[in-house]
């Protein structure tokens, strides 16, 4: 059966229909949503499944420039409720090729369900899915009409990459925090600096995880001014190679990353200490990163993602030990503290 012509399930829920479609976009999501109040869960897993809708455009090779440019226009204009989902999705659906997971077919097919979601929420949650959704459309157009197979050109640029593809992320969920909790509304403006940093922590995370595989595939997300720096041309990266400018570069953008995650851990702690499902949720996050960069780091001869992909024995010692921890910032901080060990340490960066 090809990808695009799966027989699609029924359900009788809208959670049983968003924890579908998670497990198939993304298992870290549908292992940490869950954890959040039900008063969160489902505005959260339908944010986080809108932006999976704007990243399969981005991320379709079979698409020009200009056709993904005018699906994210379209796309926008879905979320806002000014045009038909059931026809993006009919549009967009045939032209996705099988380099797209069979999953992210099924999730564009599915739109029209998923917005209807949407559509239902109040007013404020729906005004913070629709920004992130829109800022994040207008990130992509930006980045499709860069050349990225060298890299990007500084790290200010890298910063803002990270910004669109997770930092608008990191807002979103701050904005839904705080409408659900009038306590965490109080630190309303300290959480949407920091939660900027949080997503650029994960995101970086990931960018250096993915270095080969996006390197296949022709891009790469790298500032080329920190190489430079250390003597190394982004335009000479290929698998295997033995480069201690390279290592040096690797090793200060992983030290950004840890410095960012520091961020990331002062954020968890502003939320009280109660609301134990959203710092685990947010904990989780920070933890599986810290293991993904230290893997990374004492792994900079890695070739594929899968060498330095934590392991399910990490995830649930790392899950275990947050749901201990959780009510207790002292302990937080000496777990996060012992789980970054041994990483490069850069000095944070004010979140003002």
């Amino acid at each position: 059966m090809s990808a695009t012509s799966q027989i699609t399930p029924s359900f009788t829920s809208n959670d049983g229909l968003q924890n579908y479609l998670l497990q198939g976009v993304s298992r870290t999501f549908a292992l940490t949503i869950p954890q959040l109040p039900p008063e969160l869960c489902e505005t959260v897993s339908n944010g986080y499944l809108l932006c999976r809708i704007i990243d399969t455009i981005e991320d379709e090779p079979a698409l020009n420039a200009q056709q993904k440019h005018s699906f994210a226009e379209q796309f926008i204009q879905v979320v806002d409720a000014q045009y038909d989902a059931d026809s993006f999705a009919r549009e967009l659906a045939p032209l996705l090729s099988d380099a797209t997971l069979p999953a992210e077919h099924e999730l564009i097919q599915m739109t029209a369900q998923v917005i209807r979601i949407t559509h239902n929420f109040q007013p404020t949650q729906r005004e913070a899915l629709s920004t992130c959704v829109r800022t994040m459309s207008e990130g992509m157009i930006y980045y499709q009409q860069m050349d990225t197979r060298n890299g990007l050109a500084t790290l200010d640029e890298m910063e803002k990459y990270c910004y669109y593809v997770a930092g608008v992320v990191g807002e979103m969920l701050c904005k839904l925090f705080c409408a659900y909790s009038p306590q965490i509304n109080q630190h309303h403006d300290k959480l949407m600096k920091l939660a900027v940093a949080f997503g650029q922590g994960l995101q970086m995370t990931n960018i250096l995880k993915d270095i080969w595989d996006d390197h296949q595939r022709g891009a790469c997300w790298l500032p080329q001014d920190v190489f430079s720096r250390h003597g190394f041309d982004l335009a000479e990266l290929k698998p295997g190679m033995d480069h201690r400018g390279f290592e040096k570069g690797l090793d200060e953008l992983t030290g950004i990353g840890f410095a960012c995650l520091q961020q990331a851990l002062e954020y968890t702690l502003l939320i009280p200490r109660q609301e134990t499902g959203i710092r685990n949720f947010c904990f989780w996050a920070i933890g599986m990163a810290e293991l993904t960069l230290r893997k990374v780091h004492q792994n900079k001869h890695f070739t594929d993602s899968q060498q330095v992909k934590i392991t399910r024995k990490s995830v649930k010692l790392t899950i275990a030990a947050s749901k201990i921890a959780v009510n207790n910032d002292f302990l937080l901080r000496a777990l996060f503290n012992f789980t970054g060990r041994g990483l490069p340490q850069q000095r944070p960066g004010s979140p003002d």
